[in-house]
């Protein structure tokens, strides 16, 4: 009596799933994902972007200097009486 092998190896259909293999390559997805989020938040963290306080302060100094080039220097105010 001889058996086939392909026979042996055979499984039903309803009893198919995604075995060891499967796994692998779920795990493996999860800690790339973990990997990639935490280098992430260290790229986060080193960017230093201006506080709010900071852009209306820049604003405010901006804004000041343009209006002291507008005006004379000479302390009149602006009046030129000749």
């Amino acid at each position: 009596m001889t058996v086939n092998a392909a026979a042996l190896l055979a499984v039903p259909d309803d009893k198919v799933g995604p075995g060891i293999l499967g796994f692998v390559i779920v795990v493996a997805l999860g800690v790339a994902l973990y990997l990639l989020i935490r280098s992430m938040n260290k790229q986060i963290a080193r960017i230093e972007a201006p506080s709010e306080e900071d852009l209306k302060q820049a604003e405010w100094e901006r804004r000041r200097q343009e209006e002291s080039g507008r005006r004379p220097s000479n302390g009149d105010g602006g009046s030129q009486t000749g």
